[in-house]
């Protein structure tokens, strides 16, 4: 009986962060680190959702719009609460395919641990995102988490340039 309680109390690692008002979250194990939006330099005729490239610590890193990549609609705010907004915005870096990629996020909740108990498959009726790019939704107390698959997100465009 020890294996089933093991496996019912196991617990994922979650970065949670904010995206036209709703909560999402990837996998700790698969983010590199979290940085504040750097300057990018726009890459001509590359695909909608690519914001452009930065120079992080020597290697160029492309950076997603996630609300584009998603199919969310941009942010549209008073110039004051732009600001604000603005300093809350982070880029979420994640390993993928042998490459880093920056996720742009409208802000960073912290690190969860949530238990797999809590996590359901997603309904054929999510709207918000196309059901391959969602693993699972979690509840954490009030708030419900839409578990992103990042290797679904990253893998229609091309946005390491190759």
């Amino acid at each position: 009986m020890a294996p089933t309680t093991e496996a019912a109390e196991r617990e994922l690692q979650l970065v949670a962060f904010r995206l036209a008002r709703e909560t999402y979250g990837i996998e700790i194990a698969a983010i590199n680190e979290i940085i504040r939006p750097q300057e990018v330099t726009h890459v001509p005729r590359s695909a909608e959702d690519l914001k452009g490239i930065i120079n992080l610590r020597g290697k160029i890193v492309p950076i997603v719009n996630l609300r584009r990549r998603l199919g969310l609609p941009e942010a549209e705010e008073p110039a004051a609460e732009a600001r604000t907004s603005a300093s809350s915005q982070r880029v979420i870096v994640v390993n993928y395919d042998g490459s880093l990629v920056g996720l742009e996020v409208d802000s960073v909740v912290g690190v969860l641990r949530l238990s797999e108990t809590l996590i359901e498959k997603p309904a054929e009726m999510v709207e918000t995102v196309d059901s391959e790019f969602v693993l699972g939704v979690g509840k954490h107390q009030d708030e419900l988490i839409i578990l992103l698959n990042v290797e679904a997100v990253l893998k229609p465009s091309d946005v390491s340039g190759r």
